[in-house]
């Protein structure tokens, strides 16, 4: 047992830390929480003299397979080759303090079952195996004179997505994920900036096909997730019963109350448009896909504000390929220049865990959650730096009960 004290508890749920609490954590799971003495004889104890604990972080959009920005190239990279690539872009994400992601397509059972083995550390992953495309849609990364069958690339652990068109055979490929271990569905239903021959504003499956994956994946007892962009794309997810609505940059005010109304919640990505504007054709984005950053770039704030007074909640997600995954913190900067600064980190913590359908396990500090505790060199409520760069700041990380980063001295 580890017995932490004297700590100061942020979790986003309010302005200002909860001073003076005490942690007790046994094995993986946090035991006790009080703001008195807790009585844990044989604990070792870790008096924090009155420095910040959060909950581990949680960034509900990722690709952690995503190794090059160029996600056709990424697709023809031997699998060995992106499961080490991708272990060491894990690694990465867990010393920024993020010790659960959700991946948004491309990652499979194989990646959490080596980290649940120890093979290599990194964030809890929650995964959705291949993302369901249409042909011609934003998981089709073949070009306009590429033909061949997409079914080569489906099998390749560095391809995001698989083709499937049709009632039946959307139908299939959702359950052939499901079977696979895919903790959600996603799809993709808008035209997006990363794939070749689909303009942003492109409207993809059809609202009966989406109506079949959602039904798949709600008699599993799970949700869809759908990359969106555009407010007409948006309405018929959310008409669809699409429960998870990626990027949402063009969304309008009327929509973000029906998503809102519906149950849904929003997972923006604004600093991979960033990082795209100012990196992506250095690190090999296509010319075709350079030419759209700025269709959903500069919309980007605006649409947080348009979600906070709908009511829609909105968790906490990048979207970063290749070398940008550094930038991963940026996201948080991003959004305190419209949001408040608990909101940013509610975003990250609680509100992601209820993205995640976590609630009380992860983004909380509280009996009964995985013990994933960051200990802060500052007050993330006022200098939101100290979650910023590569975790410099970040100076203890504990996941499932382990030290990861720093120790109990």
């Amino acid at each position: 047992m580890i017995l932490i004290e004297n700590a100061a508890l942020v979790d986003g749920s309010r302005d200002r830390p909860l001073e003076g609490m005490a942690i007790l954590v046994e094995g993986d799971t946090i035991r006790e929480v009080s703001d008195r003495p807790i009585h844990a004889p044989g604990a070792d104890r870790l008096d924090l003299k009155g420095a910040v604990v959060m909950p581990g972080l949680v960034d509900c959009h990722v690709h952690v397979i995503g190794t090059l920005v160029n996600v056709g190239a990424n697709a023809l990279l031997p699998d060995a080759l992106v499961a080490h690539r991708a272990a060491r872009i894990m690694r990465g994400m867990l010393m920024r303090g993020f010790t659960t992601v959700r991946d948004l397509g491309g990652a499979t059972i194989g990646l959490r079952l080596a980290w649940e083995e120890g093979l290599f550390e990194g964030p809890r992953l929650v995964l959705c195996g291949k993302a369901l495309s249409q042909t011609g849609g934003h998981g089709d990364f073949r070009g306009r004179h590429d033909t061949r069958p997409m079914t080569w690339f489906a099998g390749r652990l560095g391809s995001l997505g698989r083709v499937a068109d049709g009632v039946a055979e959307c139908r299939r490929a959702a359950r052939e994920e499901l079977k696979a271990g895919a903790d959600y569905i996603k799809i993709m239903a808008n035209g997006g900036v990363a794939s070749p021959t689909d303009p942003i504003a492109y409207l993809q499956y059809s609202e009966e096909e989406m109506r079949a994956i959602v039904e798949e994946a709600t008699m599993a007892g799970t949700y869809v997730a759908a990359h969106l962009y555009t407010d007409d794309a948006i309405a018929r997810a959310v008409r669809s019963g699409v429960r998870s609505l990626e990027h949402c940059n063009l969304i309008q005010a009327d929509t973000a109350r029906e998503a809102a109304a519906a149950g849904a919640m929003a997972c923006p990505t604004l600093v991979t448009y960033q990082a795209l504007k100012e990196e992506g054709a250095s690190l090999g984005l296509p010319p075709e896909s350079v030419a759209k950053i700025d269709d959903v770039r500069l919309a980007g704030l605006r649409s947080l504000e348009v979600m906070r007074e709908a009511g829609l909640p909105m968790a906490f997600g990048t979207d970063l390929l290749g070398d940008m995954h550094r930038r991963q913190s940026e996201e948080f900067a991003i959004r305190a220049e419209v949001l408040p600064v608990p909101e940013v980190i509610r975003s990250a913590t609680l509100e992601a865990a209820k993205l995640l359908r976590m609630e009380g396990k992860i983004g909380c500090i509280a009996p009964g959650a995985f013990a994933d505790l960051l200990m802060l060199d500052g007050d993330p409520l006022r200098d939101l730096s100290v979650l910023a760069g590569q975790g410099e700041r970040i100076a203890r990380i504990m996941q499932n009960g382990r030290f990861v980063k720093g120790g109990r001295a």
